[in-house]
């Protein structure tokens, strides 16, 4: 695995097609043409209710590679100075010092992760000296928790500790995403695996956003005192962050029609199966039981994944769309791509404490078109508040 050099400063803070006939068409959630639908909505300009979106140039932010060689990474943490990078296929957890950047280490192999489509190990976040971790086990998707020790360049795991499992995995809507709100509970994103109706269904953990503790408790002031689930009706969200005033967004990954970016409110239904984007948009009779999102993209321009807050703005890292797209806070119907199809598929974002962006390659996850040096961390400054 070969790395570019880093400055010493601190930083903070499927497959083959055959088999994925949900896949690799208008069912994935990440891959796949778009569909003659979606490319004559483009071509006729018909997505009146999708956010103006403009391009700026990035001669003034070369970003500079941080790690490449990396198989199939997805998720970003941060833990005394250095970064935990999850791996999906190898179920490694790798730290990237910035004493030591020539070389990533391994800090732990989660043990029992079964890759298949797009399970495997996914989410990472921290909280004190502890590392939680989602990923796909033969029988479900599980959130554990490891205790961390050692100083950058010598972090060291201890052995996990599961706190929620029995959450449906499947080869597609794992969902996967981990973060720490603002209240100090976990918060964790669950895709519908591949059952629509049971993201209708509340007392389903699938098609949902989670709230724990961080011992894995329900906290008493959920929605449903009894369940995790914090909010519903979702198909395969997998960004989660917060603005400065508590409001919390998510990204979630449509099928046919629409990519949301949401505003999550407790036990809000937002609308899968029923209504995808804008229920004004859709004939279902429910449709005024439903939240809509706060702006939507097709999927063959989006595909969000990982999102990330900084200077009045979401960034939004996009797999099938290839680019960062910046949102601003208060005027959401607006958009900008920043670093349109310069690195390919891009899973995650995540803002340092030192103010750099950084941005996650996926083109090694089976879907991509990987170069040499992929997957790679780049980092960027970020964007200013004008864009």
């Amino acid at each position: 695995m070969q790395m570019s050099a880093l400055t010493q400063t601190r930083i903070a803070g499927a497959l083959l097609c055959a088999f994925l006939l949900t896949g690799c068409g208008s069912n994935s959630s990440e891959s796949g043409p778009p569909s003659q639908t979606q490319s004559q909505r483009a071509q006729d300009g018909t997505t009146a209710s999708a956010p103006s979106s403009s391009r700026e140039t990035n001669a003034d932010r070369a970003p500079e590679v941080v790690a490449q060689g990396l198989e199939a990474p997805w998720s970003i943490a941060f833990y005394r100075g250095s970064a935990l990078v999850s791996e999906r296929d190898s179920g490694r957890i790798l730290e990237i010092s910035p004493d030591d950047p020539s070389q990533a280490r391994v800090v732990t192999t989660v043990p029992g992760v079964a890759t298949s489509g797009e399970g495997g190990l996914l989410g990472l976040a921290v909280h004190d000296d502890v590392l939680f971790a989602y990923s796909t086990g033969a029988e479900d998707n599980r959130i554990q928790r490891f205790p961390l020790s050692g100083q950058a360049g010598a972090i060291e795991s201890g052995a996990p500790d599961t706190i929620l499992d029995g959450i449906a995995r499947a080869r597609f809507h794992n969902g996967g995403r981990l973060a720490f709100g603002p209240d100090g509970m976990l918060f964790a994103t669950v895709g519908d695996a591949g059952v629509p109706k049971a993201a209708q269904d509340p007392e389903s953990l699938s098609g949902s956003i989670l709230r724990i503790t961080p011992e894995g408790e329900v906290p008493a002031d959920n929605p449903n005192p009894d369940s995790p689930v914090y909010s519903y009706g979702h198909r395969n969200p997998q960004g989660l962050a917060w603005s400065e005033d508590g409001t919390m967004y998510a990204s979630e990954f449509g099928q046919e029609n629409w990519d949301e970016l949401n505003i999550i409110e407790p036990g809000g239904n937002y609308g899968w199966p029923d209504v995808e984007g804008v229920a004004a948009d859709s004939a279902s009779e429910s449709s005024a039981d439903f939240i809509d999102p706060v702006a939507q993209w097709t999927p063959d321009e989006a595909s969000p994944s990982g999102i990330a807050i900084a200077n009045g703005a979401i960034l939004i890292a996009n797999l099938r769309g290839e680019v960062l797209r910046r949102v601003p806070l208060d005027d959401t119907g607006t958009a900008k791509t920043l670093y349109g199809n310069d690195f390919g598929r891009l899973r995650d974002v995540v803002v340092t404490d030192d103010g750099e962006v950084w941005m996650l390659t996926n083109n090694t996850d089976g879907r991509g078109d990987p170069g040499a040096d992929d997957g790679r961390i780049l980092r960027v400054p970020a964007p200013s508040a004008k864009g």
